[in-house]
């Protein structure tokens, strides 16, 4: 069936407003997890409601765990600190964090359970997490090094030293970290090659299991600590998602208007929320930009470089390829679908050869966005300034933003989706 399409009329003039940014992605998968890990009953509020976080839940209550829905963003979560085995296979669509926390989370129970996903998660790689798994003595398998995983649980995992690679996706390491902090003993992490790669994700992390009770530190640059203990119940707000704001940041900065979303960027602990002071340096953004500690937030740079006075290269982001899509092709492909030489790949880098003349053109073609939400938002940013651009399947959103197209209306840009 053919999927719908959003079309965007460019805007003449400065967008401005107030917007109520959702929660969080990163923290509220995280938050649900350790809430549902810890003893006792524990107030998450702000959450984010989307199909990621959806399928975070459903899956904790499939394994015992009791959420009360309180309001749009508060939930309590009853923790026993167990999880019980699903009767079912869990099924988590597309949803990477839910897919890797939960694929390491499901040793600590007792008996068999089957983590998957729809046709896009099941061609995502999980190999490297499950190696290290089973170097925690965890009995973990994959036919394909994707999901589908089957899990064997025994409840327990063998602390102690255990070594990772620092080219893994930061979510594989928070993955262990969580898990850790259910141990009988100290788990060191190490990182191998010496340093952590995306290390601001990991502190995420380490601040939601802070905030829950675990002990959890950072020796040195290639070590990770984590103490024995497991979680308490606690009440946590999850602060607004800083890969939303960088949509309306950019819109900002695109069309010189101002659009107030609440919470400064200073005040988001989120990798993301750095990406503020490059937007805010547009059009004059530097040359290169290292993507590494930033992932979610280079598409949104990458469209907003289309316009900049100069060129600009993002490197560091080879972890891209394995995101909802191949995000470094699908950000190429939607930059060169507008005009032919618009961007280009080198290795794992992304060249985007600016200009700034592109405001106000037409250029007429389809934007691809592979179901991934990020690419449908960043080219929206596009369609802002050129006239002819249209997104295929815009409701992919629903993921981490599910109002993005209201918020945009509401801001005042005509937005009409259409079934083809």
């Amino acid at each position: 069936m053919p999927l719908p399409i959003a079309h965007v009329t460019p805007v003449t003039g400065r967008l401005t407003g107030q917007v109520t940014l959702p929660g969080s992605k990163s923290v509220t998968n995280r938050a649900l997890l350790v809430a549902g890990l810890a003893r006792g009953t524990s107030q998450l509020s702000g959450i984010l409601r989307s199909d990621d976080t959806k399928y975070m839940m459903a899956a904790l209550r499939a394994m015992g765990v009791e959420i009360t829905e309180i309001d749009d963003t508060t939930v309590a979560v009853h923790g026993t600190g167990t999880l019980h085995a699903p009767s079912e296979p869990l099924f988590l669509g597309n949803a990477g964090t839910a897919v890797r926390f939960l694929t390491a989370a499901v040793a600590l129970v007792d008996g068999k359970t089957r983590v998957t996903g729809d046709a896009h998660m099941q061609k995502r790689p999980i190999a490297p997490l499950l190696e290290t798994l089973r170097a925690m003595g965890v009995d973990a398998t994959s036919d394909t090094g994707c999901p589908p995983v089957c899990v064997n649980g025994t409840g327990t995992f063998q602390s102690g030293e255990i070594e990772v690679s620092g080219k893994l996706s930061s979510q594989y390491i928070s993955a262990i970290m969580m898990l850790a902090a259910m141990g009988t003993g100290e788990t060191r992490i190490r990182i191998g090659g010496g340093k952590i790669g995306a290390v601001g994700y990991l502190h995420i992390t380490a601040a939601v299991m802070r905030a829950f009770g675990a002990q959890v530190s950072f020796p040195n640059e290639s070590d990770i600590l984590v103490s024995p203990g497991g979680y308490r119940a606690a009440e946590y707000p999850v602060e607004p998602d800083a890969s939303a704001a960088t949509y309306l940041w950019a819109a900002e900065a695109l069309t010189g208007g101002r659009i107030d979303i609440g919470s400064a960027p200073g005040d988001m602990n989120q990798p993301d929320a750095k990406a503020y002071d490059l937007i805010a340096a547009f059009p004059n953004m530097p040359a290169t930009i290292n993507g590494s500690q930033m992932q979610d937030a280079v598409p949104t740079l990458a469209v907003l470089a289309a316009f900049n006075a100069t060129a600009v290269r993002f490197t560091g982001i080879e972890n891209l390829r394995v995101k909802e899509c191949d995000r470094i092709e699908a950000v190429h492909k939607g930059l060169t679908a507008i005009r032919a030489d618009l961007a280009s790949v080198e290795g794992d880098d992304l060249i985007v050869h600016a200009d700034p003349g592109l405001a106000g053109q037409t250029h007429p073609c389809l934007i691809d966005s592979y179901a991934d939400h990020r690419i449908a938002m960043c080219f929206a940013l596009a369609a802002l300034k050129i006239h002819g651009v249209t997104i295929e399947d815009p409701y992919c959103v629903s993921k981490t933003f599910p109002a993005y197209w209201d918020v945009l209306r509401g801001l005042g840009v005509s937005v009409d989706i259409t079934q083809p």
